[in-house]
């Protein structure tokens, strides 16, 4: 009975957390007249028109659904009949709005949407970022992280909680302070004050890999001092490998933080050109925010990579988080 009871939380709680995203993606097909009607369509449908005024009188009456614009006035229709024989393009104001629908997907909504915004530009400078940000974390953060765990040194645990202290501090405390140093050194709409904090380390990381790192046997680190090893070279060949869940951890966090990041961009990136995804799709909300169809496709674009990074690294990251707590 507990079991059954645990399954059954379980499955409230996952289908509670599924449901935006759901809803997100559900809505991206959906026509814009179908989008705010109550009681909301579960699934995607398109509405059923019926045409009228067309040039050939057989055309006239018969049943369509849209399944995709060319521009404002004209679009592409769908027959609903086999003994329909009329055009695939017709002008919108050739259609009369029925009170039928039909399941159906949109698509239109992406495709439209994306026209609105340089999409592929955006998406090029996002991944730019995002590649520097996780190589630069990874780097940064695992050796910082091995001199703290691997190698004694006086005062090494002071030093550690010193840094640790650092997490209360408020990024918005901060913030003036680091944008006139990037106005200082010229790097304002460049992606330099983006990319090169990443290489100066990152408390909350550090303190995740050392904690995975101390999980490492040292007989291990001894065994390849006895051999010669550099602590570099142990660092290097015997530490790093052994650390790949938490490495991947710190990685997808990274890559998540930096592809959804908003309030960098914001501050540093003034060329329209150099935009990352986040503020393209804020641009995009502030000019067209009630075409909500094409919102919420561009969203489900800018979504995914996400969803898929995890879906595909989601044992490693479990691995990752759950032995980093194991010894502190």
């Amino acid at each position: 009975m507990i079991i059954l009871m645990t399954y059954v939380v379980l499955i409230v709680l996952g289908t509670a957390f599924v449901l935006p995203l759901f809803w997100l993606v559900s809505t991206s097909f959906k026509p814009a007249e179908r989008i705010q009607r109550w009681p909301p369509d579960l699934l995607p449908r398109l509405s059923v028109y019926a045409t009228k005024g067309l040039a050939s009188p057989a055309d006239n009456g018969a049943q369509v659904v849209v399944v995709g614009h060319m521009d404002e006035a004209l679009v592409r229709v769908k027959p609903l009949s086999s003994d329909y024989h009329g055009r695939t393009q017709i002008p919108a104001e050739n259609l009369e709005l029925t009170t039928d629908s039909r399941l159906g997907f949109a698509t239109y909504n992406y495709t439209r949407g994306l026209k609105f915004i340089p999409f592929c530009k955006h998406l090029t400078n996002t991944l730019i970022i995002s590649a520097f940000a996780v190589i630069g974390t990874v780097l940064s953060c695992s050796l910082v992280a091995y001199g703290l765990s691997k190698v004694a040194w006086r005062g090494r645990n002071i030093l550690f909680m010193i840094m640790l202290s650092t997490m209360m501090m408020p990024y918005q405390v901060i913030m003036i302070p680091i944008f006139g140093i990037f106005v200082r050194l010229g790097w304002v709409n460049t992606f330099l004050p983006l990319i090169v904090p990443a290489f100066l380390g990152n408390a909350f990381f550090i303190f995740l890999l050392r904690q995975f790192f101390l999980t490492i046997p040292k007989d291990l680190s001894e065994a390849a001092k006895l051999d010669g090893c550099s602590e570099f070279g142990i660092y290097r060949k015997v530490i790093m490998p052994l650390s790949k869940p938490a490495l991947f951890t710190v990685a997808l966090f990274t890559f998540m933080n930096s592809w959804n990041d908003f309030t960098g961009p914001l501050i540093y990136l003034v060329d329209e050109s150099k935009y990352t995804l986040s503020l393209g799709l804020s641009m995009f909300v502030s000019q067209y925010g009630n075409e909500y169809g094409m919102l919420m496709a561009v969203s489900t674009i800018v979504t995914l990579p996400i969803i898929v990074l995890f879906f595909f690294t989601q044992r490693t990251f479990v691995q990752g988080i759950t032995m980093s707590g194991i010894k502190g």
